[in-house]
This record gives C-alpha cells, structure tokens and sequence, in this order.
C-alpha cells in the first residue's frame, strides 16, 4: 500500500473516529440551510417507509457528504452503514451486486469462489434456508470486494467497500499496543472455534474460551480476528494481540467477508 493511500485511510479513521466517540462539533444552520437538511431527512425517512432502502442510504450520504459540520452527521453516518447492511442482507440488488442465474453443476460454495464472496451471504441475500439451490433461479450475488482497516488508537473496525466506509465495529485490539501493523490477509475461518492455548485445549462451547463463536486468521500466525467472552472490555487494549468484536457483530461479519480478504491494523 502506498503512502498517499495510506494518509488517505488514517485520514478516514481520524474522521470516524471523531464522529463516534467525540461527536461532531454543533453549528447553527441559516435558514437556507436548515430547510433542506429537514427537506432531505423527511424524503429519506418516506422512502425507507416505503421499502426503498437504496433510496433512503443515498439520502443520508448526502447528508454526511454535504453537511460535515452538523451535529447529527455521526447520527446520518450511522444511518447509512446500518442501510447499507440491511440492503447487503436483502435480496434488493444495488451497483455492487449482480444478478445469477443458478447454472447445472453450481453450488453456493461454488459460486461464492467466483465471485469472492461467501455462501453465507448468498443465504442471507436470498432468504435461502440451506444449502440447497434450484436450477434456473435468479439469485443476488455480491460483486464488489470488501477489505478491512484497523485502527488500535481508536479500537475501531471499518469494513469498507472500494473507498466506501461500508461498516463501523467497536473493538479491543492488543494490549501494550501488541497487535502488529501492517497489511494481512484473511487465510483461514471457523466457527465456534476450539481455542488451542499454551498447555490446554479449551472447546467451543466453554465460558473460558476467549475467541468467542467466530475466528478469522491472518497469514500471521497466531493472530486474527475473533469474538470475545469479555464484550465490556470492548473499546480497549486488553487483548494478546488479536483484534476481537462483540460475537454478534464478529457473525455479521464473518458472514460478509472471504477468505483472502485484506486487513489492514494502524496505529
């Protein structure tokens, strides 16, 4: 990754961050400003009424885009990444999925290879129930790589899409500031990973296992990101280097990202 693309990134960071933990800083609006925020926030709020979720995110990024300086940008911010999971795990096909038709010899995993994404999120999409598909059906399948950045000075997770900050996730990341920088990739996943530690093996379904119900390892021995048995220690520097979510939010994402995904952890 190069310089440029790496400021523009921390520059990125520095702003969520900002949004999430510290607020944006309150301004007052003239008149002629105050009348299309409220304008654009009433279309948005009818059009998710309606249904029309692509509609709705749309709105709200112009928002963010538009009016940085206001007071609820964090709000219009997270507006737009909860949409934006809402469309991913519905079958409402956007700019960055495609249509399928499900050919002989298919299945989801094989799919899902093609296209790099994972089966799970071809299940969600699709309101499909199990591994079984049909011949002929129409599917909605991702078409647009995600990768992930990391910031430990704020502890926070943004899976992105292109330059789009797609989702912000509340972490711990190492202790001492022990989780290492640089560029990874996703090699390996597992659910309700057993968790192998120096002179023990702990099962999955023991309250001592701190990996929590997902597990997602770099191409770093020993490190990846997992889920936690300890959520209120989320936001700090607690952990052996590994970067952990809340399990629910560490199942969202295990579901949305591929092995070969790409993980960047800054400063």
């Amino acid at each position: 990754m190069d310089k440029k693309n790496i400021a523009i990134i921390a520059a990125g960071i520095v702003l969520i961050a900002a949004l999430f933990f510290f607020g944006a800083k309150k301004i007052h609006f003239t008149n002629s400003a105050t009348k299309p925020v409220r304008g654009l926030i009433t279309e948005a709020g009818g059009l998710e009424a309606k249904g029309s979720l692509l509609g709705a995110k749309l709105i709200y990024q112009k928002l963010v885009n538009e009016f940085p300086e206001s007071a609820d940008v964090a709000a219009w911010q997270k507006k737009t990444e909860d949409l934006n999971i809402k469309l991913l795990f519905s079958p409402v096909v956007t700019p960055k999925s495609i249509v399928y038709q499900i050919r002989p010899g298919d299945t989801l995993s094989k799919i899902a290879r093609e296209h790099n994404t994972t089966a799970e999120l071809i299940m969600k999409s699709n309101n499909i129930s199990d591994s079984v598909i049909i011949q002929g059906r129409k599917i909605k399948v991702w078409n647009s790589s995600f990768n992930i950045l990391v910031s430990k000075s704020q502890n926070i997770l943004l899976l992105k899409s292109d330059d789009e900050v797609f989702k912000t996730y509340i972490v711990s990341t190492g202790k001492n500031n022990s989780s290492p920088v640089g560029t990874f990739k996703i090699v390996n996943k597992l659910a309700n990973p057993t968790w192998f530690k120096a002179g023990a093996v702990v099962p999955s379904d023991s309250p001592e296992n701190v990996l929590g119900t997902r597990w997602m390892g770099f191409n770093l021995a020993g490190y990846g990101i997992h889920g936690t048995t300890e959520p209120k220690e989320l936001g700090k520097q607690v952990t052996q280097g590994c970067v952990r979510l809340n399990n629910t939010d560490v199942e969202e994402l295990y579901s949305i990202v591929p092995v070969g995904t790409e993980v960047t952890i800054m400063d």
